[in-house]
């Protein structure tokens, strides 16, 4: 890691599809074991700019610098390599559908690693363990709720024991205790993996319960309008919609920061 302990720099990030521009100029830093929120409002590009820092989609302008690696100018080689580092939860969980759970965590451990059978099956037990799923190894996907396949994801996600987690609506149709089921896990994985996370959510209760710092993107300036602590931001964001989105259904809160 580099010496100011940051992991990840989104410089001056321009993202656009058919000469629409969704977000302009958007900047900040994410630091090395931190958990960075990106919030906004419906349609302002959240998810789309998560997809363009895992390497999904490529920037019009701008770049997403990995330690000290400028992620869209290197070579592809180079990319997949950084690739490797990542681990990735998204809305539905994406487990296949025709695999076991213990077999969807063990897709990538034998893409990816030398590791003989006997082995993938005891990394297997280990990460299932970790999410709170030992013995569901052998249920399918369709057999389990959508917490517990949202926890399979997961498992998944932290199979090649990333140093980077991004998590795209982690909570997304998840009932109120399960969301904070998932939020608890997700402390938990960063505090016993070290890892460095990101996630992309509009639900309050996760912003609080998890965020140290964050970007917000408004749909009206098409960019970064706040960024940091999400709880600071609640009462000293110069702006007032962001003030009024992480106060909303709050009345006295809204007052009071008006």
């Amino acid at each position: 890691m580099n010496a100011d302990n940051v992991a990840i720099t989104v410089e001056n990030l321009t993202m656009a599809f058919s000469g629409r521009v969704v977000q302009r100029d958007v900047s900040f830093t994410v630091k090395c074991g931190e958990i960075f929120v990106i919030m906004g409002g419906s349609g302002c590009g959240k998810s789309t700019l998560l997809r363009h820092m895992i390497g999904l989609l490529r920037p019009a302008a701008g770049e997403v610098i990995y330690d000290t690696t400028r992620f869209w100018a290197a070579e592809e080689e180079q990319r997949t390599e950084i690739q490797r580092r990542f681990g990735i939860l998204f809305q539905s969980g994406a487990l296949w559908s025709s695999m076991t759970l213990a077999e969807n965590v063990a897709l990538p451990l034998a893409q990816y690693t030398p590791l003989k059978p006997p082995e993938i099956d005891a990394v297997v037990s280990l990460k299932l363990s970790l999410v709170g799923l030992k013995g569901f190894e052998e249920f399918y996907p369709s057999e389990i709720s959508g917490g517990m396949k949202k926890r399979a994801g997961l498992a998944r996600a932290i199979a090649l024991d990333p140093n980077i987690i991004f998590f795209d609506e982690p909570s997304a149709g998840l009932d109120p205790i399960s969301s904070k089921r998932l939020d608890d896990l997700i402390l938990e994985l960063r505090d016993c993996l070290g890892a460095t996370i990101i996630m992309v959510t509009h639900e309050l209760p996760s912003i609080f319960a998890v965020a140290d710092n964050s970007v917000f993107l408004d749909n009206e300036t098409r960019t970064a309008i706040a960024h940091g602590n999400p709880r600071q931001l609640r009462s000293e964001c110069e702006h007032q919609k962001v003030r009024d989105f992480l106060n909303r259904g709050d009345a006295t809160a809204t007052s009071q920061s008006a």
